[in-house]
């Protein structure tokens, strides 16, 4: 049975990636790896040519990234305080070149991202995402859904 040393749990701070934390944090249990949770900044909103139809849809997206961010900030102290080990890094612009960075530098075996099964709004800013990254990266993959 193969073992995890290393394991990543790729975030964009929504609802849905709160159920990506809760596995790696149980997969980092089970086999005594250290965990890393990569949180990836993306504000689609700031790109020049965008003329998107709704206005709030910029507020929408901040409110429901803040409201994640807290709660998975909280998960992340409660199991630091039970002694598990959590590295975090905050990373703008690519996400898939951020995330080879940590899966480079942090020997990653193992990454768990969010599979397409978010929302409406989460499925039109990162959706393209998920291909690019299954296509390059260098180590076992889990789609979480």
């Amino acid at each position: 049975m193969e073992t995890f040393e290393n394991i990543l749990v790729v975030s964009r701070s929504t609802q849905h990636c709160i159920r990506v934390l809760r596995k790696g944090i149980s997969l980092a249990r089970k086999y005594g790896a250290n965990l890393h949770i990569l949180h990836i900044i993306h504000d689609p909103f700031s790109i020049n040519g965008w003329n998107l139809p709704i206005p709030s849809l910029d507020e929408e997206y901040k409110k429901m990234a803040a409201k994640a961010r807290q709660e998975i900030d909280r998960m992340v102290r409660a199991e630091q305080a039970e002694g598990l080990v959590i590295a975090e890094w905050v990373k703008d612009g690519n996400p898939v070149n951020a995330i080879q960075n940590v899966v480079e530098s942090q020997n990653v075996d193992l990454i768990l991202m969010l599979a397409h099964e978010e929302g409406r709004l989460e499925h039109f800013l990162f959706g393209k995402t998920n291909d690019a990254i299954i296509r390059q990266l260098p180590t076992t993959l889990m789609l979480v859904k």
